[in-house]
């Protein structure tokens, strides 16, 4: 669940292993939200940062992770990955009628060439984490097969979202993403994972996407904000 130090919450959900089917005994429950920045705060001498905008918490098993609207629309935009996933969850555990406009206009936050540079750039810097990994003694291979297991599941996801418009959380196989965890744990060089980097660059290559250029979202930024400003007003609060 989210910190109790943020209110306004627009939207929550599971996401991470247990929402990608890939969860093991070792696995942390993972909660993302958005929530929305109280308009005083906004408007005062010194507004918070957008880069800041993010509230984490950390508890034993629990983690959440938590951007202000502005800030989680502008990682949407760049279609990130860790920041869009929740607008494709199957269930949430909190959503606001903003938070169900937002998903209704999910679609409208992608672009071909940032769904591609995204999801394979994640993916790249998976595989530069399973080579340094590598290299030294002492490494962990559970955290060598977590990074080859989401490697894969981002290629495919990206992929998937690249040629087909949707984004698919649960993976259809998860087996197969623990299988080449587990090779990839036993190779140091990470020669499986070398392999599938190319065959998607190839695929993305000769896919033919579905994806619009990206169209501008500020009106419902601007609403949600109108909706926050009145709320304010409705309670006394002076800007």
């Amino acid at each position: 669940m989210m910190p109790h130090n943020v209110n306004r919450l627009l939207l929550e959900g599971v996401v991470g292993s247990t929402a990608y089917g890939l969860a093991t005994d070792s696995s942390d429950l993972d909660y993302t939200g958005i929530y929305v920045q109280p308009t005083a705060d906004l408007l005062g001498l010194h507004p918070p940062q957008r880069e800041r905008g993010t509230i984490i918490s950390r508890t034993v098993g629990v983690d959440s992770c938590c951007h202000e609207i502005g800030k989680a629309m502008a990682l949407m935009l760049s279609c990130n990955p860790t920041a869009s996933e929740i607008l494709w969850l199957e269930e949430w555990t909190h959503a606001t009628d903003e938070g169900l406009d937002l998903i209704g206009l999910r679609e409208c936050f992608l672009s071909a060439r940032r769904v591609r540079n995204s999801y394979f750039g994640y993916a790249t810097s998976q595989f530069s984490r399973l080579i340094e990994r590598g290299r030294f003694a002492g490494s962990l291979e559970t955290r060598r097969e977590k990074h080859a297991r989401h490697l894969m599941r981002l290629l495919w996801q990206g992929h998937t979202l690249y040629t087909t418009g949707h984004l698919p959380i649960r993976v259809e196989n998860p087996e197969r993403f623990h299988d080449f965890g587990r090779r990839i744990a036993a190779d140091p060089d990470a020669t499986a994972a070398r392999e599938l980097l190319a065959e998607y660059e190839t695929l993305f290559d000769n896919a033919t996407t579905v994806l619009p250029d990206e169209p501008p979202l500020e009106d419902l930024l601007q609403r949600i904000r109108r909706r926050a400003y009145l709320t304010d007003q409705q309670h006394g609060i002076t800007p």
